[in-house]
């Protein structure tokens, strides 16, 4: 799938929940990811939304430029994220997102109004591959990424309320994200709001913004107390909600955490394929699984190419039919099995054993595979490549014409197990093969190089 951006310039205009500042967001077209920009200041600055510019996940995350700060943007981000956006350009006039009504849907409708438009670079995604998890011992709070095709998150909250109990929300698919997420809005139990109050927050905190909860019976001193702090002449409750409007969704706070997750994990920077389990989660647990993510985000794109097989996965060729093309044998033949084999790229596998005949003098007491050794497992490895592409490949051989490039990175011992990779990077003419190597180790690449080769019939006579 390819990136997307806006056709056109589109503007919000509200009051920060927390600073309670009024404050227009502009989103234009964009070129470069998703990129903030502050223009109140003398000079605009520029905020990148990545989790390591984190500085606080005091209902709601905030990210920092030099000096300054910018916060609540997770529902813009989770926005962006629901329909799809890459390269947007955000211009905001103050130091906190609009609220709007408390959920992403004023900016999805804003964002759909202006166009969603698709561009011709192809998107780059997070594909998980193995569980990462976050758990935190004193809150309970877990967040799992499990492999998946797609991208799918749940839900699980329970605060103890008799209100509202124990929720569930789940969103299959992204395609959902609109009718099912979007307008889910931001919720708040009576018991807090003094705190916060008191703590200088939601100083633009409205019953038209928010869901405010009673999980208890107030009383009458109670409820004046609290028509006082929401500045209204009277407020009704209803089923424990304290509203003048009923619940978006039954389980609207669950759908409301999703939506704050998904917003806190766009801040890896890449959409992510895979699964997410959310057990009671809030901004300070999602940001430290979205830092878990973005570490396991940034290894993966560092070894980008390299191939990757599950446990059930079964190779195309065992020994004996590499044996059937290869003339090596033992204590020569270096790979084991191969695992792929298109027109442009072979992957082999070969287990390095404390019983290989080089360890006994390479070295005494100290085991090391020579470099040299693991280059021509590749070689033996692109010769299976090679001679796919003839008739009868037994009657032929490869033989290397050079190397370049070489470089050994890391020490290959018994135990490691070799998987090697080689690419044509060019046409193969004329029997000549010119091919990219990497040797991995685990997660690791162990050496790599540019080797050349012919493809000569054997001469039998």
């Amino acid at each position: 799938m390819n990136k997307h951006t806006i056709a056109k310039a589109v503007s919000i205009s509200g009051v920060g929940l927390h600073s309670g500042q009024s404050v227009t967001l502009t989103f234009k077209p964009g070129d470069n990811g998703i990129r903030f920009v502050r223009t109140d200041l003398e000079n605009p600055v520029e905020f990148i939304p990545d989790v390591n510019k984190v500085v606080s996940t005091t209902r709601g995350t905030t990210i920092k430029s030099g000096e300054h700060t910018l916060s609540t943007i997770e529902h813009v981000m989770s926005a962006l994220m629901g329909l799809g956006i890459d390269d947007v350009v955000i211009e905001v006039n103050g130091s906190e997102m609009p609220i709007a009504d408390g959920s992403s849907m004023p900016f999805v409708r804003l964002l759909k109004e202006a166009g969603v438009v698709e561009k011709d670079i192809e998107r780059e995604y997070f594909v998980i591959h193995d569980p990462i998890r976050y758990y935190n011992e004193e809150t309970g709070t877990e967040l799992i990424a499990l492999p998946s095709d797609d991208f799918e998150i749940t839900s699980m909250i329970d605060f103890g309320s008799e209100t509202i109990g124990a929720q569930y929300a789940r969103l299959k698919s992204m395609e959902d994200y609109v009718d099912q997420v979007a307008g889910a809005r931001t919720f708040v139990f009576v018991h807090e709001l003094e705190a916060l109050a008191k703590a200088g927050l939601i100083k633009g905190g409205d019953l038209e913004n928010a869901v405010v909860i009673a999980d208890k019976l107030l009383s009458e001193d109670e409820i004046k107390s609290l028509t006082k702090l929401l500045g209204k002449e009277e407020v009704k409750i209803e089923k424990g909600i304290v509203n003048h409007s009923n619940l978006r969704f039954l389980n609207e706070p669950a759908r409301h955490k999703l939506l704050d997750v998904i917003g806190d994990l766009a801040l890896i920077g890449r959409p992510i394929k895979g699964r997410i389990i959310a057990n009671k989660p809030g901004h300070t647990a999602n940001v430290e699984f979205a830092k878990l993510l973005k570490q396991a985000y940034l290894k993966q794109r560092k070894l980008k190419g390299m191939p990757y097989f599950s446990k059930d996965h079964k190779p195309i060729m065992e020994i004996e039919d590499i044996k059937g093309m290869l003339p090596h044998r033992y204590p020569f033949l270096m790979i084991d099995r191969i695992m792929e084999l298109t027109d442009t790229r072979v992957v082999g596998l070969k287990a390095v054993t404390g019983n290989e005949e080089f360890f006994n003098g390479h070295f005494p007491g100290n085991p090391v595979m020579p470099g040299v050794l693991q280059m021509e497992a590749l070689a033996q490895t692109g010769g299976i490549l090679a001679l796919s592409t003839v008739e009868e490949p037994s009657k032929w051989d490869t033989y290397f014409l050079k190397m370049e490039n070489v470089k050994f990175k890391y020490k290959v011992v018994p135990g490691d197990i070799l998987m090697l990779k080689m690419e044509l990077l060019s046409p193969i003419r004329r029997g000549i093969c010119h091919m990219q190597g990497t040797v991995y180790v685990g997660d690791r690449v162990v050496s790599e190089g540019e080797l050349t080769a012919q493809i000569i019939k054997r001469d039998n006579g």
